[in-house]
């Protein structure tokens, strides 16, 4: 029997949400991020801790650190500035206010129906009594009690806790039995886990990492498309025909995404101890001049999805096998960053397809797979592998939060004895390591290979000429001279949140118009606020949406979440 072929395998799990908090109150709009925290990044910390011999990249966008470190706070003082966590906190919501009401029947089926609400049925008869009142207007709805809402918003946070959370708090499996009929005490030692939970998301992946086990990574602060910050015509390399703004490109852009840079490796040395010496580029978006650019801040490793690589190798239909190329790091033009390149197939499985396998039939045809590209590497060669997905957004598709999937899948890695799970500090600090080159990095990103999902679309660019009109107006009033140095530094923190790429993701047709609603509204408030901030009277069009599509919407009970 021929003995397995030696393979390297970097898992790199990306965890970003975008700044969900009011920008005059600091109030959380959206409950995004404790949620994940309570689920996702508890879950991911902790299937780690299990398999110490398993190494991954983890990259931790800054502006969700900030938030994380925010609810932390909250949480230790008491002063609760997420709505949902204040009504988890009442003692009865029987005399809660309209808008509160609406507030929970709206937000707490957002859910994935078949693996988070369906599986408990007291949950699943919480959202068919919903259903019958909603489908009777105002009259019906109005006959759900304040004990209907208390068990609701207890049944939201039950679903969304994480499977480890559920394995080490008694409590959740707990109330889960109980069903219903939950009252305060119930409500507030539910709280008390969150809290508890929340708080220790940051220490426990400062430990991995303090290991050696975890290399946390990176990206620009609040999360901007770079190659687009600095030139509009770049997505013109893949997509020739593609609309763009009015405005022929972002002003001052390579300023701006240098300032974002800088911001994001002050942060990490912060929380860290260190400057981060990779960065994730805001959804794998690369081009030249930006590789270029977090080459000159001292980055020594990027990445970007497979279809980046293929038009940068210039590569048609006809395509070589994988092996021959995909499978290392390139440097491109005259940069030393070295980029590496997901294997689509593989990241794609684990993001949409094993879902709906068996979890340890899933994770054994994923090391198949990985043992196949092991033997079909050419002879004398170690490939390298990356498989990079959100660590957040695919796992409520997958039952018990992809719990026996993970947990197989690490348990057979730390045993094989071919494979090695390793990171990009460990492969780019091999000084003997060689490493490919591209004449040019074709500018594109994860999604398609393009940069479509965030310029071309109507709303999209009618997204990016608002930011470049307060752009401009940001300049003008920097350059006065008006504003003292703390109005300068709160006006250039509230210009990096409105760059975040997450806006325009969600604008365009293809996205449900409820959720785009919600997107556009905290997009519109946070370019006013900017402009408040610059001591300007707020342009009218911002109180219109900047979706056509998403202006009109009903109540929803589906999910909300994206998945990459």
């Amino acid at each position: 029997m021929t003995a397995p072929r030696p393979l390297e395998l970097v898992l790199l799990w990306h965890m970003h949400q975008p700044d969900f908090r009011d920008c005059v109150t600091g109030d959380f709009r959206l409950p995004w991020v404790y949620l994940h925290a309570f689920k996702d990044y508890s879950d991911m910390a902790a299937h780690l801790e299990r398999h110490p011999g398993v190494r991954a990249v983890v990259n931790f966008v800054p502006v969700l650190l900030d938030q994380l470190e925010d609810y932390a706070d909250q949480f230790a003082t008491g002063r609760l500035r997420d709505p949902l966590l204040r009504l988890l906190a009442r003692e009865s919501l029987d005399d809660v206010t309209a808008e509160d009401r609406d507030l929970v029947l709206d937000r707490c089926f957002r859910a994935n129906h078949d693996k988070m609400v369906a599986p408990f049925p007291a949950y699943q008869r919480l959202r068919e009594f919903f259903e019958f009142a909603d489908d009777r207007g105002a009259p019906g709805l109005g006959y759900l009690s304040g004990q209907y809402l208390a068990d609701l918003l207890t049944w939201y946070h039950l679903a969304w806790s994480g499977e480890t959370v559920r394995r080490e708090y008694a409590l959740i499996p707990s109330l889960m039995a109980k069903g219903a009929g939950f009252d305060a005490a119930d409500r507030r030692a539910l709280l008390d886990a969150i809290g508890k939970v929340v708080c220790g998301i940051l220490p426990r992946w400062k430990a991995l990492a303090a290991r050696g086990q975890v290399e946390i990574s990176s990206t620009p602060h609040y999360h901007p498309i770079g190659p687009l910050m600095l030139d509009f015509a770049v997505a013109r390399e893949t997509q020739p025909d593609v609309a763009l703004p009015a405005t022929p490109h972002y002003p001052g852009g390579r300023q701006r995404l240098k300032t974002q840079i800088a911001w994001a490796q002050e942060s990490h040395a912060r929380r860290f101890g260190a400057p981060a010496t990779g960065h994730w580029a805001a959804e794998g978006a690369v081009s030249e001049a930006f590789v270029s650019m977090l080459g000159e801040a001292g980055i020594r490793w990027t990445a970007s999805g497979e279809g980046v690589l293929r038009a940068s190798l210039g590569q048609g239909t006809d395509l070589p096998p994988r092996s021959e190329f995909l499978y290392r790091g390139y440097r491109s033009g005259q940069s030393d960053v070295v980029c590496f390149f997901r294997d689509e197939r593989l990241s794609d499985l684990i993001g949409f397809e094993y879902s709906r396998w068996h979890g340890r039939d899933a994770a054994a045809h994923f090391l198949a797979e990985l043992e196949r590209i092991g033997a079909e590497a050419p002879t004398g060669s170690t490939p390298l592998v990356s498989v990079i997905l959100d660590g957040e957004n695919a796992w409520e598709y997958y039952p018990y939060n992809g719990f026996y999937f993970l947990d197989d899948v690490y348990a057979a890695l730390e045993s094989h004895a071919s494979i090695r799970t390793t990171t990009y500090r460990q492969v780019t600090g091999d000084s003997g390591r060689p490493f490919g080159r591209l004449d040019h990095l074709v500018a594109g990103s994860w999604v398609y290979g393009n940069l479509a999902t965030w310029i071309g679309h109507a709303d999209k660019n009618r997204a990016w000429d608002l930011l470049c009109d307060a752009k401009r107006s940001y300049d003008l009033v920097m350059g006065s001279g008006r504003l003292d140095e703390a109005q300068r530094e709160r006006a250039s923190r509230q210009l990096g949140v409105c760059e975040g790429s997450d806006w325009c993701w969600w604008f365009g047709d293809y996205n449900p118009p409820e959720s785009v609603a919600d997107i556009d509204a905290v997009y519109r408030a946070n370019l006013a606020r900017l402009y408040e901030l610059l001591v300007l009277p707020v342009p009218g069009v911002l109180a219109e949406p900047v979706s056509r599509g998403g202006a009109q919407h009903g109540r929803t009970v589906g999910a909300m979440r994206r998945s990459a």
